[in-house]
């Protein structure tokens, strides 16, 4: 069974509406957390325990993962995707890709109605300065969104080389396993906002998949 058929019957079983519920759940319940107890116990030992390991080799590691998420980077990424799925006649892939940078808006305006103040330097190390709020983060939000959605492409386009397809998915893989604690460990955000970034980015890719699947299904067989 391919991608895109399960995830259909995955649709169709409502295994998945339930399962993005329980995320939303979680997430409201999250965020009313951080409103209430801005700095936590799990916080601050989390970010000690990542930040026992600071060193100069790993302060350029994770300054280089996170390198994608800075917001003219971000933006240029997604255009020159769009435009290379554009190029290879995947019209509708381009379209899809380029709806994915809307995460960035949605994760702002939460961030702005939470309000959370980034981590100091009184609590930890700051080895880069952030600007605006803490909760969600959005590096972890688009990197789900966005690197997940081309992950989902490349498994769904047989037809597309191996070599591109392979190197996309392993790429976009190990990105999105580690700006969590990049972020953490660049001393910009918190445990529970990287948590909340995640899950954010995970509600916002299921609803992009679902639309690009219907897409798929209400296109007339020729």
């Amino acid at each position: 069974m391919d991608i895109l058929t399960y995830l259909r019957n995955w649709k169709d079983q409502k295994k998945g509406n339930y399962l993005i519920l329980a995320l939303i759940l979680i997430f409201l319940s999250l965020s009313a957390v951080v409103l209430f107890l801005p700095t936590s116990f799990v916080d601050i030992r989390f970010s000690e325990g990542v930040q026992r390991y600071i060193h100069p080799t790993l302060n350029f590691i994770m300054h280089f993962i996170s390198w994608f998420g800075k917001t003219w980077i971000s933006v240029s990424m997604v255009a020159i995707v769009a435009i290379l799925f554009l190029l290879a006649r995947f019209k509708r892939e381009a379209l899809f890709v380029l709806l994915s940078i809307l995460i960035s808006p949605v994760n702002a305006a939460i961030k702005i109605l939470i309000s959370r103040p980034r981590p100091t330097e009184d609590l930890v190390t700051i080895l880069y300065q952030a600007k605006y709020q803490s909760f969600p983060s959005g590096h972890v939000s688009f990197y789900v969104v966005f690197f997940g959605f081309l992950i989902f492409l490349m498994l769904r386009l047989n037809n597309a080389p191996k070599s591109i397809r392979y190197i996309t998915i392993i790429f976009s893989l190990i990105l999105i396993i580690t700006v969590p604690v990049s972020r953490v460990y660049l001393g910009v955000h918190w445990f529970t906002d990287v948590t909340g970034g995640f899950i954010l980015g995970l509600i916002f890719l299921y609803g992009l998949i679902m639309l690009y699947l219907k897409k798929i299904k209400s296109k007339p067989v020729s």
